[in-house]
């Protein structure tokens, strides 16, 4: 019994320095589930609109993506935060910005919603992570 107990703590030990993280800068995947009757749209609010208000705010977007299955149509894109709480308090102002806002409701009002379900992952790279 103390053998086994003596590995696992060697190896709860070991994998802990494997996993070792580092702590900034930090990543973040968006996926925005979009649909195809007012995609156009969708992709207009967000290259003429949110990605200029996001700017004002340190927003640093690496990529943007799409991505097309038999089911739906997904908007991805990546972030780079210098650390979590920049992201947060960044988040917290575009969404109070009052332009934002004026926005969204234009184009509900216009085009209905052009945004279903949103998935929002926080990334943390690995120190043994390439690039």
């Amino acid at each position: 019994m103390k053998k086994y107990f003596l590995l696992l703590v060697l190896l709860a030990s070991f994998g802990g320095k494997a996993q070792k993280t580092r702590t900034s800068p930090i990543y973040q995947l968006r996926i925005y589930e979009i649909f195809e009757s007012n995609k156009k749209e969708f992709h207009e609010r967000f290259r003429d609109h949110a990605m200029r208000i996001m700017k004002k705010y340190d927003f640093k977007i690496i990529s943007i993506y799409e991505s097309k299955s038999d089911k739906k149509t997904e908007f991805v894109y990546f972030l780079e935060w210098p650390n979590e709480a920049t992201m947060k308090k960044a988040w917290e102002d575009f969404r109070k910005d009052q332009e934002w806002i004026d926005i969204k409701k234009q184009y509900t009002a216009k085009y209905g919603d052009v945004v279903g379900n949103i998935e929002d992952r926080v990334l943390t790279k690995l120190d043994y992570s390439p690039n």
